[in-house]
């Protein structure tokens, strides 16, 4: 049986040790047969073989426990990050859905920037509302970006993180929460210091959530306010 803990480790250790002691023995022994030990030091050479085979087998049988557990604690850690994931879900869609839930309107709750490769910057944005239970709500969705180039300020709208004079922006339409993902591209030289969400929806006015940089990047914190 292959060992699963540190005593059974042990023991195996104890085991192989053991082994080629004998290994040992069975040889100084058949170096004192002398010539007339031929039959001897055959049955000798036999068991060495034997014994060798042996640790060889223990050596692979400990080897292929050692991956398995390896195997199964990554498994289990990702199946521990899933059950987070989902309770952090759970917890998210009870706050905004549940009979005690705080009533609020359109809102960007969360920005977050990650970045790609090169200029590039990909943001997740979730927008929430539970205002009008089961009212869907409709837009699209602008980002621009303030910063500094060449010692002034600078501001970056849709079209230009877009690369595209006539971008229009993403559209949305949910009861509840919705999330937006996509890419946008700073120009070299450019130095970013706050981020701008832009909501624009099909009926009222449109409205601004404001991000540091920073914030936005370094973890996913909610918009304020």
């Amino acid at each position: 049986m292959v060992p699963s803990s540190p005593a059974g480790y042990a023991v195996l250790a104890v085991f192989v040790a053991a082994i080629l002691f004998g290994l040992w023995g069975v040889w100084t022994t058949v170096a004192r047969s002398g010539p007339g030990g031929e039959l001897d030091a055959a049955a000798a050479r036999a068991r060495i073989e034997a014994l060798e085979q042996e640790v060889a087998t223990l050596a692979r049988s400990d080897q292929i426990s050692r991956d398995a557990n390896r195997d199964l604690q990554g498994a289990l850690a990702e199946r521990e990050e899933e059950i987070s994931a989902l309770r952090a879900d759970v917890a998210f869609y009870e706050r905004f859905v549940g009979s005690t839930a705080q009533r609020r309107g359109l809102a960007v709750h969360e920005l977050v920037l990650t970045p790609r490769t090169g200029q590039a910057w990909h943001y997740t944005v979730t927008l929430t509302q539970n205002l009008n239970r089961g009212a869907v709500s409709s837009g699209r969705l602008t980002l621009a970006v303030e910063g500094t180039r060449e010692g002034r300020l600078e501001r970056l709208d849709w079209a230009a993180l877009r690369q595209q004079p006539d971008a229009e922006g993403v559209e949305y339409s949910f009861k509840y929460f919705q999330q937006l993902e996509g890419e946008v591209v700073l120009p070299p030289g450019f130095e970013p210091l706050r981020v701008v969400a832009r909501l624009a929806p099909t009926s009222g006015k449109p409205l601004e959530k404001t991000l540091a940089w920073q914030e936005a990047v370094q973890a996913p914190a909610p918009a304020a306010e």
